[in-house]
């Protein structure tokens, strides 16, 4: 599938509290809507569905908590039950490089996106 940047917007997604579960939803298939939770924010990022889209680079991180990849610049094989049933990830055992580098991704998205919630536990 070709990825294109189409300037369109989602469906509007009012601000609440997703759990990981809820947001797993969220990966854009059928030109959904696609989250994103980074450091406990959940972030609509459709705008970006050249990148975020289905069979593009960064799908790999839609509908999930993609702090822990962000931070390490890791692109795993997609999300997995284990991973939607354990907790939030603490994150605690980043290097303080990893953790800079998250809080650049956390700029990125507070100004190319809009927040639409908190991501919390089940």
């Amino acid at each position: 599938m070709e990825c294109i940047y189409h300037e369109q917007r989602s469906p509007q997604i009012r601000y609440k509290s997703w759990t990981k579960r809820e947001l797993s939803k969220y990966t854009g298939s059928d030109n959904g809507p696609i989250l994103i939770a980074v450091k406990g924010k959940v972030y609509d990022v459709s705008l970006g569905r050249g990148f975020y889209g289905t069979g593009c680079a960064y799908n790999v991180f839609a509908g999930r908590d993609a702090s822990r990849l962000l931070a390490t610049q890791s692109f795993d094989d997609g999300m997995t039950e284990a991973e939607l049933d354990a907790p939030i990830d603490s994150l605690q055992d980043l290097t303080d490089e990893d953790l800079e580098s998250l809080d650049a991704y956390v700029g990125l998205f507070t100004v190319k996106y809009q927040c639409v919630g908190d991501l919390i536990e089940d």
